[in-house]
Parts: C-alpha cells; structure tokens; sequence
C-alpha cells in the first residue's frame, strides 16, 4: 500500500507540474519564462561544448582519418563542362579523354546533388546528441561526462514529459473537435474550432521544446486563400497552425491519424481525399477550388514539395496547386539543426521512430516567414508560377533551389531526363569537333 501511495504521490505531482506549468500557460498563449531558461542553459552548453571540440582539435591525434571537405565528400571542379570539354580536344584525340566522363559519372554515383537531400544535414560542430562527423570523437572526460547527463536528462525527464503533453494535446484535439463538430454550421462554430485547433497546438509545440519565430505577420495566409511552404518534416503542420489556422488537405490514414482526422474535419473544413480519390487529378482540382472559392473557409495548407526535404534545399513544386487560382501565400520554414534534426527520411525510419528521434533532442528550433502573397501572371503558367514561387521561398530561406522532382526519393530518374542530359553532351563534342 505503501509504494501504491507513493506512486500516486508521484502522479500527483507530475500530473500538476504539466498542467500547472506547461500546459495552461502554452493554452492561454503565454510563457512563465521557463523555456527561454531552458534555451540559454542549451546555448552556453553547446557554445562551452563547442570549445573544448576546437580546443581538442588543434592536439595530435594519432592515425585519424582524413577529414572531408565541409561542402561534402567530393571536391568538385567548379569549371563549366563545356570548357572542360573544349580544352580537352585542343589537341588531337587521346583515349585518355574518356575518363573526364567516367570522373563525372562517379561524382554522380557516389554524391549526387538529389539523393543527399534525403540524409540529413551535416553539423559543422557537436551537438551533444550524435556523432554524425569523423571530427566527432573523444576529446575530454569533461566532455564526455557532460554528454552522459544529457542522454540521463533527455531521456528520463524531457521524454516522459513531452509524451504527456503530447498525449494530453492529442486527445484534446480529438475531444474538442468531436464536441465542436455537434454544433451547428456558423460563426460560432467556426470561432470554437479555431480556438481548440490554436489551443491544441501550441500544446504540441512545447511538447516538441518548440521555439517558433514568425516573421513579417503582416503577410499571414488570409482565408480563401493558398498557404504553400517548403517540407521538411510532418510537424511542419504544427508549426504553422501555431500561429494560425489552415485546412489542411490529405489522403485519408488509418489508426491514430484517421481518428485524427475523421475527428478535425467535422469541427473544420479539411480537404481528406481517399486513396482512390487522390489519383484522380481532375476531382482532387474541382474539391479545392471549391474550397478556394468559398471566402469564408481558412486558408488551405499545400506542400507542392509532395515530400521531406532535408532543410538544406526546395525542390520541384508540383503544378496542380497552382491550378487553381486565387492568391498564393508563400511560406519559408527553416529549423535550426544544431538543437535537433527535424527532417523525416521516411525511407529509412518509421514515423515512431522519428518522433521517438523528435522527442529526445534538445529542442526544435526554427524561423517562419510569411512572404507577401503572389497571384499568376497573365502570360505565365502554372509551371512558371510554381516556379516563381519556389525561388522566392528559396531565397527567403536561404535554401538551395534545385529543378528535380522530389518523388525521386522513393522512384528512378526518368529516361527523359538521361535522354535529355545524353542530348547535351552530344551537342558539346558537336561544336567542339571532335564528331564528324
């Protein structure tokens, strides 16, 4: 009876310490102060961490491996093909030349500019959360001991707290919105339903050790309109409803996402399509316009990326949610990878095991802007806005801005594009004569 009532105990003061503390401050929108603590103890650590690595660095170590180049694992030559080319056939043809293509068939294998976009980023230095760099490795006791009270910290005190904020602002969500979606179509209901979606959010955010800085609010999506952002992660959702509401458009899920799901749209008028649904890109452009159409409906929330991206680059948009028409309200999301990495490599780790990954980093740290809105020029289509669009996100970002399809992640390079780039180089050994 004695450790039943001990436990309690324990439970007791838990349960009022995520409540008292956390929760109804981050429901009401306001801070005690705690996480901006909790942010300056982070800083100074990774700053002193960081230290004692440049420190460490400058000693001897004996048989280390080289050290790749900070821009990645080849050193590219920055000349332009063709005056590689030309150079080469300056002087009568050499079997030899055959390798310039080799060397840049290898470069291609082995560090193309698409398939590092779906790995994570590489830190310049330590954060205390993994070795992912060769310059990673022992350096001092201090250091060490200093990494094993993060891991105690991060795992047994950070972990259970945020999972019962996560947990509390998941079923509050479900709750909310099954409660609000009783009521009738109106005003009211519309209020109630951004007021659950707002609260529950922010929940969620500080059950990520979220910190969030929006700017140029001035420029946020307006309803009837198109809010479209770069993707680097499933909680970018979260991220944005944060600061305001969207509905947000997706093929149906099953287990906890589709209770999620089949619970928000009867408070809000999401767009969920079912799976047969989705390819049908006819019925998927009638259902948005629609949605578009009606002034009175929230911004729809699209990422014409159609999956993650590392942070690091935007990739192709998608033309059909610039189709549509109305106003586009881009927007330019970038995290802070020296608090966490939130980039999901669904081809490697699971959605439990990246919010597993999630939940035990330092913090997630990023910057919003709401760029001005954008409408389709008279001569452009919809490529050219898409287009348009994703190097104003790019540039905002300071992303790199690059044409290739994101479904490249999961497909291969279509012939098109090989016919396309073997075009190309026969062009050059035309002009260069060393055809003919």
């Amino acid at each position: 009876m004695e450790v039943v009532w001990a436990v309690g105990q324990v439970g007791a003061v838990w349960l009022a310490v995520v409540l008292g503390l956390i929760m109804l401050p981050s429901a009401l929108g306001i801070s005690l102060g705690i996480s901006e603590a909790y942010m300056w103890v982070l800083v100074k650590t990774l700053e002193w961490a960081t230290i004692r690595l440049q420190k460490g660095a400058k000693k001897p170590q004996p048989q280390m491996p080289r050290t790749p180049t900070a821009n990645g694992i080849i050193e590219r030559d920055e000349t332009p093909m063709e005056k590689e080319i030309a150079l080469l056939h300056r002087a009568d043809f050499e079997f030899s030349h055959i390798f310039y293509f080799c060397r840049k068939g290898f470069e291609a294998i082995v560090e193309d500019e698409v398939t590092q976009r779906f790995s994570s980023e590489e830190l310049l230095s330590w954060n205390l959360l993994t070795r992912t760099n060769v310059n990673f490795h022992y350096i001092s006791l201090r250091l060490t001991v200093v990494w094993v009270i993060g891991v105690v910290v991060r795992y047994c005190f950070l972990l259970p707290l945020r999972f019962s904020l996560a947990a509390i602002g998941i079923t509050s969500m479900i709750v909310g919105t099954t409660v609000v979606g009783q009521l009738p179509n109106g005003s009211v209901k519309n209020y109630l339903s951004e007021v659950v979606h707002l609260t529950c959010s922010r929940i969620l955010v500080r059950a990520l050790s979220g910190t969030i800085h929006y700017h140029n609010k001035e420029n946020r999506p307006q309803k009837g309109g198109i809010c479209v952002a770069n993707h680097t992660s499933p909680i970018d959702a979260i991220i944005l409803t944060n600061d305001g509401c969207y509905a947000m458009v997706g093929q149906v899920h099953g287990g906890l996402m589709g209770i999620i799901q089949r619970a928000t749209v009867k408070a809000c008028p999401h767009v969920w399509f079912e799976r047969s649904e989705i390819k049908d890109r006819h019925l998927v452009t009638k259902r948005l316009r629609e949605h578009v159409a009606d002034k009175s409906k929230l911004p729809i929330l699209i990422f014409p990326e159609g999956t993650c991206i590392n942070n690091t680059s935007v990739m192709m948009f998608k033309k059909g949610s610039f189709e549509i028409g109305g106003t586009i309200y881009p927007v330019a999301i970038k995290y802070d990878p020296q608090f966490g990495d939130a980039f999901w490599n669904s081809s490697k780790y699971n959605i439990v095991s990246y919010l597993l990954r999630i939940m035990t980093s330092w913090a997630i740290v990023c910057n919003v802007w709401y760029l001005p809105p954008m409408v389709r020029k008279e001569d452009e289509d919809a490529v050219q806005f898409a287009n348009r669009v994703r190097s104003a996100i790019a540039r905002q970002g300071g992303l790199t801005e690059l044409p290739w399809d994101g479904g490249l992640k999961r497909a291969k390079v279509k012939d098109t594009f090989k016919e396309e780039q073997q075009k190309n180089y026969s062009k050059m050994l035309v002009r260069n004569g060393s055809v003919g």
